[in-house]
């Protein structure tokens, strides 16, 4: 009985921390610390495949991840990190690519080579099987570039053993476990930009103030890790605010401001998101930049000048994979804002609209930009400077990021960014 708790648990999907003192470090080119460091880290990464096929694997820095590309298999990924990284892996995403492939990208701590890779067959399916370690550790057994194994028997992914059964968790306990979402808040102006002016209402106060009350509650509900752009009247510039959400790796990043109008009429809120036209020339800019990448030794693992092709291909499609997922998750997100925040205060009558602002230039984060109401109007500018109306209205935005996040879309991590 013993033994076949032992088998199956070797043919689960797992990562495995390999603490074993045996390994391929070159002792001529690292210490004695880097050695006891480097077997520590060295991770395994199984997946499992429903046939074998050809695959190509490449290790890339800035970010840090590992990208493999496969034919048109199916596959089982082991369990994603719940408490923090394991091993050298933070996270992993996989599924279908353009040109009938397949793609894992694996999101690592540090900078990595992957020491070695094949596939197996386990039970009637197939695992690919990766070591990983540091780059500073141990060396490359062999090149990794375009193995090929035989031709593939046509098995279903059903075949392929499952992971362990696991002791169900209950939900408070998964909720704990789950890495928190960054949310950025940008409130406008600052310092020598005081912004629109108005019936005793000033921009860089008052949306200084709603910020500060926001990230209060969203904070109370334990959910969300809440970042400022700034929490003091100083100025900080725009390209700087967007940065600032993309260093953070924030999951949402919400601008806020107060509107001006020439007539007094005017009034209400408005959300605006990156306009389509823009967002496409930003795809087509960062089309052009993910072929544009740094071969220089030492930033990815060795390879031939002839798979440069192949990896500025991988990072041309994950750049438009990125800009894609993030205009469309900003969609949502307005959508759920016009939905929550709308039973608190006032929308205008085209409440969700599209502009070309600074701050919402981003490949890699969800944004948009929000005008609470016009300074321009009596009514309006009271309700900016009311601290009841603040508490009322920033609880409909906290609703509508607990209804954004409660959407799986929301919670994928965007697959790569392009520095």
């Amino acid at each position: 009985m013993t033994e076949r708790v032992q088998l199956r648990a070797l043919n689960s999907f797992i990562f495995a921390v390999f603490l074993a003192a045996t390994s391929l470090i070159d002792v001529r080119s690292v210490d004695a610390a880097s050695q006891s460091a480097a077997i520590s880290k060295k991770t395994r990464f199984i997946v499992g495949l429903d046939r074998q096929a050809d695959f190509h694997i490449i290790s890339l820095s800035n970010p840090n991840r590992v990208v493999i590309e496969l034919g048109s298999v199916k596959l089982q990924l082991p369990p994603q990190p719940k408490t923090g990284p394991i091993g050298l892996v933070e996270g992993f995403q996989g599924g279908r690519a353009g040109g009938g492939k397949s793609r894992i990208v694996i999101n690592v701590t540090e900078p990595v080579v992957v020491e070695s890779s094949d596939i197996k067959p386990v039970n009637g399916g197939y695992h690919l099987n990766l070591e990983i370690v540091p780059l500073a550790g141990p060396k490359p057994a062999r090149k990794l570039v375009n193995a090929p194994f035989d031709r593939p028997s046509g098995l279903g992914a059903g075949d392929v053993q499952p992971p362990m059964p696991r002791q169900a968790l209950s939900r408070d306990v998964l909720e704990k476990r789950r890495a928190k979402p960054i949310i950025v808040l940008d409130p406008g102006h600052g310092g020598h930009d005081s912004g629109a002016k108005k019936n005793g209402a000033v921009e860089k106060q008052v949306v200084l103030a709603f910020a500060k009350t926001l990230r209060e509650k969203l904070e109370a509900s334990g959910r969300y890790k809440v970042l400022m752009t700034r929490d003091t009247d100083v100025f900080v510039p725009l390209s700087e605010r967007r940065k600032f959400a993309e260093r953070n790796k924030a999951n949402l990043f919400i601008a806020i401001h107060a509107d001006y109008a020439r007539r007094s009429g005017a009034a209400g809120a408005t959300i605006y998101s990156l306009r389509s036209k823009v967002a496409k020339r930003l795809q087509k800019s960062a089309l052009k930049s993910a072929g544009k990448v740094d071969f220089a030794e030492g930033s990815v693992a060795p390879m031939e000048r002839k798979d440069r092709n192949i990896v500025e291909r991988w990072l041309s499609d994950l750049a438009r994979q990125d800009v894609q997922a993030t205009q469309a998750r900003s969609d949502l997100f307005s959508r759920s804002v016009i939905r929550h925040m709308g039973s608190k205060t006032n929308f205008r009558s085209k409440p969700h609209r599209t502009a070309a602002f600074k701050v919402l230039k981003t490949q890699v984060v969800p944004s948009v930009l929000i005008e609470l109401a016009f300074v321009t109007n009596k009514a309006d500018a009271k309700r900016l400077k009311s601290e009841s109306w603040r508490r009322e209205v920033s609880s409909g935005i906290a609703t509508a990021v607990d209804n954004y996040f409660s959407h799986k879309a929301a919670r994928l991590p965007i697959l790569a960014g392009i520095n």
